[in-house]
């Protein structure tokens, strides 16, 4: 009895300061904007609930709950970030342990069944070798989730600089745009094959953040306008 008491008293203790922030972020919401990841986790899930991988690896996890929430699913997840080179100031996950580690320069040795890298390779500076090198983790025909900023004609460095651009100028990186061109590139030149490929307006622009903002977002084709992609990609080959 006396064990069980102390057992309870220590996971209290250990629960308290994740019980604080919980409240802390409750009492000091504020309305910002509306953002993307609805339409992003609600690709990610919908894949997962048809491929039903063991084995996941998430890249560029930051503080979101992304790991967390495919673990609670059942599945084996590992996630990473290079938290040294973007977060200068320290980045910690509240939800699910991440490993230190550049997807361009990657020290990981397991392979995966399933990769998901939401809303991050717009912000790398070296995309190709991200690119490689989550394809060189996938097991043999495993899948890759991409979403990021897209314009089926135009790749842009940084959508931030674009006359009319509503947020971002402050911000310590890129974030990019990428085109048909680039993702071509990168299935080719990996032996990957895209399975299934969403195209949706957020903005009333032609790139991502340029104009007001379309709430909701709409699904639309190739060949209308369009600011963010969702991809399902296979490995096919070596």
């Amino acid at each position: 009895m006396a064990r069980r008491t102390f057992k309870s008293i220590g996971e209290f203790l250990l629960n308290l300061p994740s019980r604080w922030i919980c409240k802390h972020e409750y009492n000091t919401q504020a309305f910002v904007r509306f953002n993307e990841r609805p339409v992003e986790l609600e690709f990610v899930f919908r894949k997962l609930m048809e491929i039903y991988p063991l084995k996941i690896l998430d890249v560029g996890t930051g503080s979101i709950s992304l790991p967390h929430l495919m673990r609670k699913c059942g599945f084996l997840v590992t996630a990473i970030d290079n938290i040294h080179d973007y977060w200068p100031a320290g980045r910690s996950n509240r939800h699910y342990h991440v490993i230190n580690d550049d997807i361009t320069n990657t020290n990981l040795k397991d392979t995966f069944d399933l990769i998901t890298c939401i809303s991050v390779l717009e912000h790398i500076k070296k995309p190709d070798s991200a690119v490689r090198n989550m394809f060189s983790l996938l097991n043999p025909n495993g899948y890759l989730i991409l979403t990021f900023p897209y314009n089926e004609n135009r790749y842009v460095q940084n959508v931030y600089e674009l006359t009319g651009s509503s947020y971002g100028q402050n911000v310590p990186f890129i974030t990019q745009s990428y085109s048909r061109t680039e993702l071509n590139k990168w299935v080719q030149e990996n032996h990957g094959t895209i399975v299934e490929q969403e195209y949706w307006q957020f903005w009333e622009g032609d790139h991502w953040t340029v104009g007001n903002q379309i709430i909701p977002p709409r699904k639309v084709g190739a060949g209308d306008n369009h600011q963010l992609t969702c991809i399902l990609i296979q490995r096919t080959g070596e």
